[in-house]
């Protein structure tokens, strides 16, 4: 019996004592324990003096209740509300107008690449000005002039510009007409997801049969017939709320701040110009007997550059601009500079409120880690499915 328990346990042990025995095994596990003992002593030394200056410590804060009111949100929230829903509101903004930026950003990078390497002289000198000026501008100032300019160059309110009816144009920020769901929301949405559903199973079975089930119309009619006949019977699953000038503002609708409006183009124009030149290595970066091949074909430059260059180049593309993404994401939180609600901004009205600054300070810290670590997750799921494979 005895024997046969250090057998079961012998190997694993064995294996422990040759990881300790390695040089380098030994050197981390050291660095580990430094690590670990000046992270303790920076919490010992954060509580003395916490506790010397009878200030308050803990995270038990964020359950009392806020005074102060934000500008906007993507969830109810008002003055009384906890400061955890107030830091739930920043996030919220923060991971709106980063997402956003990372998609605006993408597509301004991608039309000023394509712009410098056109062989017409003025639409690539116009590129290449547009790159220089803009990546060698702080952004800082940038948010700064385009907050100015929304705030000082559009009307007030009662001179709002109105393009088409139910849009509104103020120096307060765009009125749009907003959706609202009715009482019959739920079901047409559950009878477009079953046709959704039923027609992925008709195509799946018909590739089965080795036969093919056409998308236009037969497609398309089963995924959007069950949603017709269901709202015919229900009635509309949405009606629209419109902005009305009411008093010294518009009511009802949707708005977009100024705040908003200003980062979002801050950070698209000031990270598609980065955005620009990594693209522009990556097209660079293909061969160019892939764009003799495609030309050979019958294909026109649109469909090669569409089809053979930048799926190519997506395999150059994808490591450096998500570096780029993860500067936009933590770029964000310039946006207390002109009063845009994102995260760092919420955490100074309570630290003001509550002089909990370690811990303040830690959930600023946390949060941007988080958002990042999940930002290098998705981009390196995107890069080991476009790299390139081995031979």
């Amino acid at each position: 019996m005895k024997s046969a328990t250090l057998t079961q346990g012998g190997p694993g042990r064995a294996r422990l004592a040759r990881l300790l025995s390695r040089r380098e095994y030994q050197s981390q596990a050291l660095f580990l324990i430094i690590l670990v003992l000046l992270v303790l002593g920076a919490i010992h030394v954060a509580a003395g003096n916490l506790e010397e200056s009878s200030g308050k410590s803990g995270f038990a804060f964020l359950w009392e209740k806020a005074s102060f009111e934000l500008g906007e949100s993507l969830i109810p929230y008002s003055a009384g509300d906890t400061y955890f829903r107030a830091f739930v509101v920043g996030v919220l903004n923060t991971m709106k107008v980063a997402a956003l930026g990372i998609v605006c950003s993408t597509i301004v990078g991608l039309l000023i690449a394509l712009g410098q390497l056109s062989k017409v002289l003025v639409i690539s000198r116009f590129c290449r000005g547009y790159i220089e000026i803009v990546r060698n501008v702080p952004l800082l100032l940038q948010l700064v002039f385009w907050h100015t300019f929304l705030i000082r160059g559009l009307p007030t309110v009662r001179h709002a510009l109105s393009p088409v009816d139910g849009v509104f144009l103020t120096n307060r920020g765009l009125y749009l007409l907003s959706p609202v769901a009715e009482a019959s929301f739920v079901p047409v949405l559950l009878a477009l997801l079953g046709g959704a559903v039923l027609a992925a199973g008709l195509c799946f079975w018909h590739r089965r049969t080795g036969t093919i089930f056409p998308f236009w119309p037969w497609g398309l009619l089963v995924t959007f017939l069950p949603a017709i006949v269901t709202m015919i019977i229900a009635g509309a699953p949405i009606s629209w709320d419109f902005p009305e000038l009411k008093g010294f503002n518009f009511k009802g609708g949707m708005t977009i701040s100024p705040e908003f409006t200003a980062m979002l183009l801050g950070l698209s124009l000031y990270t598609g110009a980065f955005n620009a030149e990594i693209i522009r290595a990556g097209i660079l970066g293909v061969p160019r007997g892939q764009t003799e091949a495609g030309l050979s074909l019958g294909l026109h430059p649109g469909q090669v550059m569409r089809k053979i260059i930048l799926p190519q180049a997506l395999r150059i593309i994808i490591p450096p601009i998500s570096n780029s993404y993860l500067n936009l994401t933590k770029e964000s939180s310039l946006g207390v500079a002109i009063g845009y609600p994102e995260l760092v901004r919420v955490a100074n009205i309570t630290l003001a409120e509550t002089s909990q600054s370690l811990e303040c300070i830690s959930i600023i810290m946390l949060i941007y880690l988080i958002l990042s670590l999940i930002t290098s997750l998705i981009l390196n799921i995107l890069n080991a499915r476009t790299a390139r494979e081995a031979y």
